[in-house]
């Protein structure tokens, strides 16, 4: 699997496999995407990044730190601190995925313009 940032300065190659994408609602990933974050996640031994150079990383609390494109502003990675994984925001992966959302977290603090799917309909 590839995938890069919107301007290309920044790619990525996975060469194990994908976890289900989450979303997830909370108040740093709404500020930091504008929106939701949607992210599937592979171990990092399994993460090639290419453009390194124009990836800047910024320790975003405590327990982890989110790569983002230098120049175009995409972000990227979400990685937490002392773990062997890596988060990929899954709108940055190019082409077929044949990945899903698997569930939403932190839904109690999502913004108030928009819904969830209701649980029971799923």
């Amino acid at each position: 699997m590839k995938g890069s940032c919107l301007c290309g300065r920044v790619t990525y190659e996975v060469t194990g496999p994908l976890r289900p994408v989450i979303a997830c609602h909370c108040v740093q990933c709404r500020k930091t995407s504008g929106h939701f974050v949607a992210a599937t996640q592979a171990a990092k031994k399994d993460l090639r990044i290419n453009g390194e150079d124009n990836l800047t990383w910024f320790q975003s609390s405590d327990s982890a730190r989110r790569g983002f494109c230098t120049a175009c502003g995409s972000q990227l990675f979400w990685e937490p601190n002392g773990q062997d994984v890596v988060s990929i925001m899954a709108g940055t992966l190019d082409g077929p995925t044949g990945l899903q959302i698997s569930h939403h977290i932190h839904c109690e603090t999502k913004g108030d313009y928009y819904q969830l799917p209701d649980p029971a309909s799923e």
